[in-house]
């Protein structure tokens, strides 16, 4: 059974976090045994775990593509992206639909997490930058780390998650 949830656009308004101020509204998800983030404002919907296409020559991070009210919008595994292993498909496994930019233009895409938390409302007090873990380590895709209630968050920057060329190779999966 496929199950949406639409946010609103007053849901999404609330809540910018732009780089010069990160506080806002996040919806958090969970991959393995971490608590991550995505601006709300990213996010368009969450929906159950549905029948996905899988398309040839693609990287394996790329499960394939769902046929989304009309539109083909790629889905990836974030675990797998992150070297983290395949996500186990669960009762609680589902995809949250965000809007990517590349080149000023929107993507949409479907990132497939183990499961949704909650939203919250971060205040810049409560978001650290990136730790600093070397040269070779890349850090570019977190937006900061978010202190809440004793727990960690990190906050991810879907815009920086893919490279241009992930992002390039998913644009064209969406329009086939």
């Amino acid at each position: 059974m496929t199950q949406t949830v639409e946010l609103t656009e007053d849901s999404r308004s609330a809540g910018s976090a732009v780089a010069e101020n990160r506080a806002g509204k996040y919806l958090t998800f969970r991959l393995d045994n971490e608590e991550y983030g995505l601006e709300i404002l990213k996010v368009r919907e969450i929906i159950g775990l549905m029948d996905i296409t899988s398309v040839p020559k693609t990287p394996d991070y790329v499960r394939g593509i769902i046929n989304l009210r009309g539109s083909v919008i790629p889905v990836l595994d974030l675990k797998l992206k992150f070297d983290m292993g395949a996500t186990e498909d669960t009762e609680e496994t589902c995809v949250i639909v965000v809007e990517v930019l590349l080149g000023g233009n929107s993507v949409m895409m479907g990132t497939i997490v183990d499961a949704v938390s909650e939203v919250l409302d971060i205040k810049e007090n409560e978001i650290e930058d990136a730790p600093a873990f070397g040269t070779n380590v890349n850090t570019r895709f977190i937006l900061g780390i978010g202190k809440v209630k004793d727990e960690v968050k990190i906050l991810l920057d879907i815009d920086e998650v893919l490279t241009s060329s992930d992002i390039a190779m998913l644009e064209d999966l969406g329009k086939k």
